[in-house]
């Protein structure tokens, strides 16, 4: 099986690659996916197909006229940890998938820093479509999207959030506070009340290096909470 990545290597080198069709979705899959695409409330019971369904058919805002696709997450849908960035970049809509880019592959590094794999987490983006030139998300983007990434954040039931960048902390707390306040600190996300640990951009710590330090200490930070988080829930099983 070729995934994503794949195709897209291959076709810059100009091999021709067929893929095959999925399985169309069920009537019932489409038809709760289009009202959730119509209605931002109506996420909140999607399973995982249903859900994925509706961001690709979402024209809840103007971005749906300039995206290549929809870049929905990926990850392990089980996973313990959940990483929440800003919004697709150029490489990630045309692969369809969140931090590909020299970005993710910081991200990568940073995810390896914690003794995990990239497969073990669960990787999405407040924002499911590429705004124009990379610009920051606008208020009303963001509210169109938060009913998908709230019910991803409900079906993948991490013990531990990271938000990576200041607009992705921002915008899951609800806050203007400056980042470097947000850092080193246990927030909480949603109706569940996630627990959210904040880091910088990796994009930003490719621009200025010398911040990696701080971002290793919010990794540290983050496992010791994270340890301490599955201590209190050791015996009880997840919610």
């Amino acid at each position: 099986m070729v995934d994503a990545r794949q195709v897209a290597y291959l076709q810059a080198l100009g091999v021709d690659v067929y893929v095959p069709r999925s399985a169309p979705p069920s009537p019932v899959v489409v038809a709760r996916a289009d009202e959730a695409a119509r209605h931002p409330g109506s996420a909140a019971n999607l399973d995982w197909d249903e859900l994925r369904a509706a961001v690709a058919a979402c024209q809840r805002c103007d971005l749906h006229a300039t995206r290549t696709q929809t870049v929905f997450g990926v990850g392990n849908r089980q996973a313990r940890w959940m990483f929440i960035g800003e919004a697709p970049g150029a490489e990630e809509d045309r692969q369809g998938e969140p931090f590909v880019g020299r970005a993710g592959q910081l991200l990568t590094a940073m995810i390896r820093a914690l003794g995990l794999r990239r497969e073990d987490v669960f990787i999405a983006n407040l924002l499911k479509c590429r705004p124009p030139d990379n610009r920051d998300p606008k208020p009303s983007e963001a509210a169109s999207c938060r009913g998908y990434l709230e019910r991803q954040v409900a079906l993948v039931n991490p013990t531990l959030v990271i938000a990576v960048g200041r607009i992705a902390a921002q915008n899951l707390l609800a806050t203007e506070t400056p980042i470097a306040k947000l850092r080193g600190k246990v927030h909480s996300f949603g109706a569940q009340a996630w627990p959210v640990v904040v880091t910088y951009h990796p994009a930003y710590l490719l621009r200025s290096p010398g911040e990696k330090r701080k971002s290793w200490q919010d990794l540290l930070y983050a496992r010791q909470l994270f340890g301490r988080l599955e201590q209190e829930s050791a015996g009880g099983g997840r919610a």
